[in-house]
């Protein structure tokens, strides 16, 4: 497909480091730094993500006479997009945001930009148009960065419907009337509520506020995102389309992966239920990556066969993939327990489930087979680490698990940092190993009669 993206572009900036003391200057952070990462942001996340669908990608937008503007249109031109539709504004300040990160947590961004209307409007609008017939659909990524103003808005969806192409419009602000006459527009619930002066509640108010969006800013569909919710959708009546996500490690971009989707589909002659299913699983495939991320049909395919399969098998974890994930676990309180989980019986189930009622995320340490052997002997484990792995991530109220080989969780301890740490009430008056990292210990009961060890020695009792 062909697709025309107008918006604003930034650059989103990493500074990653540790935290080992406070400033003698001021009560602030000391930042060692380990690595910078660059990546582009804003409208430039939606054509990644169209490229990353198979697109050919033009963008239109105006850059700053600067080196961050010259790094942007480098990082496009790598990318594969078109940039011959980007203008240069003297004394403007291309966008970059800054984001200083110690141990996995974001301790400040410092944005630099400039956020007001481009003074060349007319002259952008005559070089989309110039160029429009080539397109099969327009997709705009408004940021409120001063690119997507009301004479550019209404500029470019006049010609955008006069080649008769489609328009998909990313909203920002409380005025949409610049954006009157595109196809549809993706605000979510809050932005939709403030739009239209509805308040979204429920089923009622949600219908309310999406038809008026249709019919207000003459929208040929009306559609609100609704987060872990779904998508809503108007044509000739309202549609719910759940969300496909069942893990959210990271929401970031997307709403940019469901505009770039929404505008492939519609431009290979999809439906626009169609259109909105694959957005959702596009949706899906992004929140479960870590920062702004873009959904290939290949791993909507996998996500597919996956939900055919055994999903719950996802939950198992490597201690990397769980700091990562861990780094964006917000205010959720995160529950950490460990064991061999041999042969799985009623008493670990009943014990898990109250170590999770501790908290909001249950990771349980998993001893690898080696480790078992080691601190149980060569007959164990009866089940083999990935069988033991499988069942635990089958229990709803476990939601990761991490194979350890030490024979102690204290390094795993120190790299997840867990909120809460769980054992056994057999370990009351002895030291638990962690908890000179986790302030907050929690013991246990264990169900009388239940143990792996019983119920190996029913068996060999029972084979005599």
């Amino acid at each position: 497909m062909r697709v025309l993206v107008v918006g604003d572009l930034m650059m989103d900036h990493y500074i990653w480091g540790s935290c080992e003391r406070i400033s003698p200057e001021a009560p602030v952070q000391v930042v060692a730094t380990q690595k910078q990462s660059k990546r582009l942001g804003g409208a430039g996340n939606v054509v990644a993500n169209l490229i990353d669908l198979g697109a050919n990608v033009s963008v239109a937008s105006v850059l700053g006479d600067d080196a961050v503007g010259d790094e942007i249109e480098s990082m496009l031109n790598n990318l594969g997009a078109d940039t011959s539709l980007l203008l240069r504004e003297k004394g403007r300040i291309s966008g970059i945001k800054s984001r200083v990160m110690a141990s996995h947590q974001q301790v400040v961004r410092i944005d630099s930009e400039s956020v007001a209307d481009i003074s060349n409007a007319s002259e952008f609008c005559e070089a989309v148009a110039k160029s429009i017939d080539k397109f099969d659909i327009v997709l705009l990524s408004d940021y409120a960065k001063g690119v997507l103003s009301k004479p550019v808005c209404t500029g470019v969806i006049a010609l955008a419907k006069k080649a008769g192409k489609m328009v998909l419009v990313d909203p920002k602000g409380k005025d949409y009337s610049k954006y009157r006459g595109a196809t549809l527009l993706t605000p979510n619930r809050k932005e939709a509520s403030e739009a239209s002066g509805i308040k979204i509640t429920d089923e009622a108010s949600l219908k309310s506020a999406i038809t008026w969006l249709k019919d207000e800013i003459n929208l040929k569909y009306g559609l609100i995102t609704l987060s872990e919710e779904g998508i809503a959708l108007l044509d000739d009546k309202p549609h719910i389309f759940p969300a496909i996500a069942k893990e959210v490690f990271d929401v970031t971009g997307a709403g940019d992966t469901v505009l770039a989707t929404l505008g492939y589909m519609l431009a290979s002659g999809a439906d626009i239920k169609e259109a909105v299913r694959v957005a959702n699983l596009a949706a899906a495939v992004v929140v479960a990556k870590v920062g702004s991320a873009t959904a290939s049909f290949s791993e909507i395919e996998e996500l597919l066969r996956s939900q055919a399969s055994a999903g719950f098998e996802r939950k198992i974890k490597s201690v990397t993939e769980l700091e990562a994930i861990l780094a964006h676990r917000g205010q959720k309180r995160v529950v950490f327990t460990n064991g061999c989980f041999d042969i799985l019986h009623p008493g670990h189930a009943r014990y898990l489930s109250k170590a999770r009622d501790f908290g909001d995320i249950l990771i349980v340490g998993l001893n690898s087979d080696a480790s078992v052997k080691r601190l149980k002997g060569e007959a164990r484990p009866i089940n083999s680490q990935n069988d033991r792995a499988c069942l635990l991530a089958a229990l709803g109220f476990v939601d990761y698990i991490v194979i350890f080989d030490e024979d102690t969780p204290l390094d795993l301890i120190a790299k997840l940092r867990p909120d809460v740490l769980v054992k056994g009430a057999d370990y009351a008056g002895k030291e638990v190993v962690g908890s000179e990292i986790v302030g907050d210990v929690r013991l246990v009961e264990f169900e009388d009669g239940k143990s792996t060890s019983g119920i190996i020695q029913r068996i060999i009792d029972a084979n005599k």
